[in-house]
């Protein structure tokens, strides 16, 4: 049996809101956004004694949210005990660690600015990042973290906002789309026909009393659509949501498929590299038996890193897509030497 952590969190937790016009947003989803901030008790007490400390910003992965890594799990660190923890054993200094509400109505994130979803990317640089900075003794400095979507947030935000951000930590981020989504795009397709287009599955979706198993990936896709290649809304399609596949034949529509490959990783690094060049610290890992086939893009991305010269801490861990959060243990430490 694993073990559960019982530690009762000591240090600081915040619960503030957030409301920026950045994130309006064809879908409905509230501007305003609740936002956690944990820092443990040694922290507190260094910033009561005039000490800055560095900042991580923690982007969570699909059907997810922040909040939720700072609630109770059975046999399961939060978010904030791990923290705790690392630092009372002395293998990390305490930070201010952020935990924001970022789901959205489609079941979560890719943290890129898209009319459908909301400017979320702009939304970390220009809102959250500023308002962090103005409420907490912070030392100037910024790191992302994030696993699944949450980690190619975190990659894809230091491309698109170079200097933004001082280390990033992608755990198993999406990296390679061709190996990811084109082998899915057949299931999504066929989950998407008993409703007829995808403007007519999300709005089934919308109403539905509860989402059965199919659902989840299918409104991922839905959502990555959203994010890479929203169109014009029309009186069919108010949301603007369009599959890159021809729904009869399933055949690539090169246009919106090359829409997607342009926010591939492995494609952005070709011209946005300069964010990655000026970052103190670059973390990437992956498990060897990722279920979305990440592995692969992401041996092709570390490749053209090293390619670049640009340094970056890079490992292939035995295992999945799924319970990696003891990964963390190893790149929140990292990111924390590299924020001081």
């Amino acid at each position: 049996m694993p073990d559960h952590a019982f530690a009762p969190t000591r240090g600081l937790l915040d619960r503030w809101s957030l409301d920026s016009p950045l994130l309006a947003n064809r879908l409905g989803d509230p501007c305003e956004r609740e936002v956690l901030v944990h820092v443990p008790p040694e922290g507190v007490k260094a910033m009561q004694d005039g000490s800055q400390l560095g900042v991580i910003i923690y982007l969570a992965p699909f059907t997810s949210s922040g909040p939720a890594r700072a609630g109770w799990k059975a046999f399961a660190e939060t978010i904030p005990q791990r923290h705790e923890r690392l630092v009372k054993e002395g293998k990390m200094d305490p930070v201010i660690l952020v935990m924001p509400d970022t789901f959205t109505s489609l079941g979560g994130n890719q943290f890129v600015d898209t009319p459908v979803l909301g400017q979320w990317s702009s939304w970390l640089s220009k809102a959250l990042k500023p308002a962090v900075m103005e409420r907490y003794q912070t030392n100037g400095k910024v790191g992302l973290v994030g696993k699944s979507s949450g980690g190619y947030g975190a990659l894809v935000n230091a491309m698109l906002s170079p200097g933004c951000y001082d280390a990033i930590a992608c755990h198993s981020g999406d990296v390679g789309f061709e190996m990811m989504f084109q082998p899915t795009f057949g299931e999504t397709l066929t989950h998407v026909a008993a409703h007829g287009t995808a403007a007519d599955y999300v709005k089934h979706v919308q109403h539905a009393a509860k989402l059965s198993g199919p659902d989840f990936h299918t409104l991922m896709i839905c959502a990555m659509a959203a994010s890479y290649d929203a169109r014009d809304p029309t009186s069919g399609n108010p949301l603007g949501i369009e599959l890159p596949v021809e729904p009869r034949t399933g055949k690539m529509i090169e246009r919106a498929w090359n829409n997607w490959l342009a926010n591939d990783p492995l494609e952005m690094i070709e011209t946005q590299s300069d964010g990655l060049q000026s970052l103190a610290a670059l973390w990437i890992d992956c498990g060897d038996r990722d279920q979305y086939n990440i592995q692969y893009g992401s041996r092709a991305f570390i490749d053209k890193l090293s390619q670049m010269g640009i340094n970056h801490s890079w490992e292939e861990f035995s295992g999945t897509h799924s319970g990696i959060d003891h990964r963390l243990d190893l790149s929140l430490p990292f990111l924390a030497n590299a924020l001081q």
